[in-house]
Order: structure tokens, then C-alpha cells, then sequence
């Protein structure tokens, strides 16, 4: 659902009221419709240890109404078990029993596989034959730039499940909620102009070449490895001071929108400055006023100048928060809202297909 853009002396409420029921729309798309995979592909044969093992002539059917789905994780994300809650609590569907227990293996309906713990070979995918008519589903919250190795994954995997928009589950890092009535946002206190968290410092890349200009003409306090502390519960407390927000990301893709801003920025009230994809894949997400896109000025000493404006004119700054009168970002993004989101899914579709060319797709 893409927001319709107008200009004019009412141009910001209108587009506010305009994204509000762009997500109205997007949310009911989202529930009630579980997009296919765009490259449909032949079942493979059975008795391939590596091969989906829908056996030729079988048409595998959705579960009957009232059985609980068993979902395999065949690794814990990065390896770090993660509070599990109810789906039913969550999303008001029939609960799936959800074990990274690998003896359940022959009786799970599907199995998630994160990229991440896998992607060093094949062998660290599940080995032997697979059950009939178990779903597969390719878990990834990295882009492509980060996610090696994507070739020996293809004609494994029925379901992908990612940040990426047209993945079977969507499961984006964070999104926008509509309030059941207008609220008076308080914004924070500020006492600072910009901050920067980061963790992974290369000289090389975008983000941080852009910085080495930007900093020419802006101060910007640094946080994270080699920079100055954090503490864990002084996160927010501290992001919060500032006026704006670096929320670079660390590689340019497609619907590639991460923590940096939903969490770091937007959770502490911060204005964020964005370093990503396109200002119209980020508004696909966001009002157009809610954030900065470092595309809209031609160098790093426009933004720069533009940031000293906004900290000079109180009104103008306040504007980037009146979308907050009727939306709030989500606060429930977890593991488990992940894993339900593939119970949903997996309640909802009858289809079982092959994605062929999974590396093609994601890349």
C-alpha cells in the first residue's frame, strides 16, 4: 500500500490521514491474504536426503480445523533461546506447538530454519528423509550483503519468511500502529542535537564515509564499540536527549529497515536520519514526515545545515512528531511474534511449493 503524497497548506494532515488508512488497508491485507511465491517450481522426488519429499501424486492438504500444528526450530536464533508465547494470545489464532526439540523432527508440520545458524554448508541442514508434506520455511533478518551463501539453499525451502514485503510471512523489524483515539504526544527533553549508534565500524562503507563528511559541518556523539559507553538500561534514557537520530543502515536493500530506526530512533523519541534505501520504500512504512532521508539534500553539509535550522525553530521540529497524534510504533517485536506469524501462515495457506531459485529471489 503506497501513501498518496499532496502538497499544500494542509498537506501534512492530509497525508497523515492519508497513511492511516494506507495501514488500515495494509494490516487487513496482511491478516486476512498470505502472498504465494512468485517462483513456482516442480516438487521434487522423494528419497533425495536434501530434496522436499512430497511423494509424485500426493497432494498435500492444509491441516484439519482444530489440530494443533507442530513448528520445528532447527536452530534458536544465532543460538540464544528466546521466550516463547501463545499465539493464541498474540494474534487470537489455534496455537501451534512451537519445540526446537529435533526429536520432533518426523512429526513437525514445518520447520524453520534461520539462515544465519546454517548457512556455513548443507550439512548443517536437517540430514535424512524429510516427512511428506512438510513445510520448510527459510527464516532471514539480514540482507543479502549479509547472508552468505544463499546458493545450495535452492529448491529447499517452500515458505520464505523475512523484513523483505513480498516474503510468504512478512516479518519486518518494526511497524507503525493506529491508535483507537488521538493522543497528545509529549516530546522528550532535549538537551542534545544528534547521536550515532554503531557496533560495526568500516571505513569503507557508506554510512560511515558519509559521516566523515558530515561531521565537517555537525557535531554527532558516538556510541557503541571503540566509541563512547552505553549501558543496556540507559539506552533509551540516553537516546532520548537528543534531538535527532542517525539511524544508518549497514547495507542498501530493498524494505531493509532495521532496529536502527524503529528501536534506536523512533523508541526514544528521537527524529531519525536515515541512510538507506530510497525515501519512497522508507514511506511505505513511515508519514513522509516522520523521518529525514539523507537523499534529499545534495551533500552531507546541506543536512547539516538544514538540522542547525530545525534546532533554532521549534515549530518546524514539532512538526516531525504530529503523526504521532494517531500512530505509534509497535513495541512487541520479538521472536515469538515471529514464530506465530508462521503458525498463522501455515493455518492460512493450502499451497506447497518449491522456491526454486532462492538466492535469484532474495538477492
Amino acid at each position: 500500500v503506497f501513501p498518496l503524497i499532496v502538497s499544500g497548506p494542509h498537506a501534512p494532515w492530509l497525508n497523515l490521514l492519508l497513511f492511516i488508512l494506507s495501514q488500515f488497508i495494509l494490516a487487513l491485507c496482511l491478516f486476512t491474504y498470505l502472498q504465494p511465491s512468485r517462483n513456482q517450481g516442480p516438487e521434487p522426488r522423494a528419497g533425495n536426503p536434501s530434496a522436499l519429499a512430497t511423494q509424485p501424486g500426493n497432494s498435500p492438504t492444509a491441516p484439519q480445523a482444530g489440530s494443533e500444528l507442530i513448528i520445528l526450530l532447527w536452530t534458536w536464533p544465532f543460538g540464544h533461546p528466546a521466550a516463547l508465547q501463545k499465539c493464541s494470545e498474540l494474534f487470537g489464532i489455534r496455537d501451534c506447538h512451537i519445540t526446537a526439540n529435533r526429536s520432533w523432527y518426523h512429526k513437525a508440520n514445518a520447520v524453520i530454519v534461520h539462515h544465519r545458524d546454517v548457512c556455513s554448508g548443507p550439512k548443517k541442514l536437517p540430514q535424512g528423509p524429510r516427512p511428506p508434506s512438510q513445510h520448510w520455511i527459510w527464516f532471514n533478518l539480514e540482507s543479502p550483503s549479509h547472508s552468505p551463501n544463499l546458493g545450495f539453499m535452492d529448491n529447499l525451502f517452500n515458505l520464505t519468511m523475512s523484513y523483505r514485503r513480498d516474503s510468504d510471512i512478512f516479518t519486518p523489524y518494526g511497524w507503525l500502529e493506529v491508535l483507537s483515539q488521538p493522543q497528545n504526544f509529549s516530546i522528550p527533553t532535549k538537551s542534545k542535537l544528534v547521536a550515532w549508534v554503531i557496533s560495526n565500524w568500516n571505513p569503507a562503507s557508506r554510512r560511515v564515509q558519509y559521516y566523515e563528511e558530515l561531521k565537517k559541518y555537525l557535531h554527532v556523539d558516538i556510541y557503541g564499540s571503540h566509541h563512547m559507553p552505553l549501558p543496556r538500561d540507559k539506552h533509551f534514557s540516553t537516546l532520548s536527549q537528543y534531538k535527532f537520530y542517525l539511524a544508518f543502515e549497514n547495507s542498501l536493500h530493498e524494505d531493509y529497515i532495521t532496529e536502527k530506526l524503529w528501536n534506536n530512533a523512533l523508541g526514544s523519541g528521537a527524529v531519525p536520519v536515515v541512510c538507506g534505501p530510497s525515501r519512497e520504500n522508507y514511506e511505505r512504512f513511515l508519514p513522509p514526515d516522520a523521518f529525514i532521508h539523507i537523499n534529499d539534500f545534495p551533500n552531507a553539509q546541506g543536512l547539516a545545515q538544514y538540522l542547525q535550522e530545525l534546532d533554532k525553530d521549534p515549530a518546524r521540529y514539532q512538526r516531525y512528531f504530529q503523526w504521532r497524534t494517531w500512530l505509534k510504533p509497535s513495541e512487541r517485536s520479538s521472536w515469538a511474534i515471529h514464530f506465530c506469524k508462521a503458525c498463522r501462515a501455515l493455518q492460512m495457506t493450502e499451497t506447497y511449493q518449491t522456491r526454486t531459485s532462492l538466492a535469484k529471489w532474495f538477492r
